[in-house]
């Protein structure tokens, strides 16, 4: 009786060792494949947000196989293993419950491809450069060149403003000017502030126009379009060459005023 049960201690620590070495090694190979993949020439010419989705999937599948092949080695009997899950489902399923909405919401994502890696996005409070869209997680990367990670779940709830989709955007600016100022000559220095900038696109036709009548000044509107990579380039250099331009015709950009009458 103590032989067996000797043999027994001996056989499980045996399978006990087997399924810790087939995890390590089956992780190590899982790390192996996914740079194989990573840096496979074949598999970097799919799109990027596709290839991004399918490396982390490709992971987590492989990481499943590892563990319940390690499970099988240790000796422990898959029905009991199932009997476990079905009888914590409840438990498993509200603590994953996070996960499988992340990883419906990259597949959400990957089918519609309301963004792509490299596009400029806005979702939300955040804002940046699509890196990649993986299985559970978006990673943005900001102008400071900051890492936001966002849970896909979370994406297919919010509202997705994307600036790099379409070619071209629209530039909106506006010129305050003083009450005094001659209308014409305003309107001549900013038509040609316009036409000095090559990067404007000709169609549609810039538009400049008095928006508003302000309580200090007159609110002229500058509507122009550019390509989509030079939108804050010629947003700086408009801005720049406006505000000297209308100096250089002595044209005054007001600061807010009030007029306060005193009853004696």
């Amino acid at each position: 009786m103590e032989k067996s049960f000797l043999d027994y201690l001996k056989e499980a620590g045996v399978n006990l060792l087997g399924g810790i070495a087939v995890l390590a090694i089956g992780f190590l190979l899982v790390h192996w494949i996914g740079n194989i993949l990573k840096h496979n020439k074949k598999f970097h010419a799919i799109e990027p947000t596709l290839r991004g989705f399918l490396q982390n999937l490709v992971k987590i599948v492989l990481s499943v196989i590892v563990v319940m092949t390690a499970v099988s080695i240790m000796g422990i009997p898959m029905t009991s293993v199932l009997t476990l899950l079905a009888s914590g489902g409840v438990a498993i399923g509200l603590a994953l419950q996070g996960a499988v909405g992340n990883l419906l919401g990259g597949l959400i994502l990957l089918i519609l491809r309301p963004i792509r890696a490299g596009e400029y996005v806005k979702i939300g409070d955040s804002e940046g450069t699509v890196k990649t869209v993986g299985a559970y997680y978006t990673e943005l990367i900001t102008v400071d060149n900051k890492q936001l990670c966002l849970p896909n779940g979370s994406l297919t709830n919010t509202t997705i403003v994307n600036f790099s989709r379409e070619g071209t955007r629209r530039l909106d600016l506006t010129f305050s000017v003083d009450y005094s100022s001659d209308m014409d000559q305003v309107y001549k220095v900013l038509n040609d502030l316009v036409a000095k900038e090559n990067a404007i696109l000709k169609e549609p036709a810039p538009m400049i126009a008095l928006a508003e009548c302000a309580d200090s000044s007159l609110d002229f509107t500058v509507r122009v379009w550019v390509k989509t990579a030079d939108y804050w380039p010629v947003n700086f250099r408009l801005l720049d060459q406006g505000k000297r331009a209308l100096d250089a015709a002595g044209i005054s950009i007001p600061f807010p005023q009030m007029d306060v009458h005193v009853k004696s």
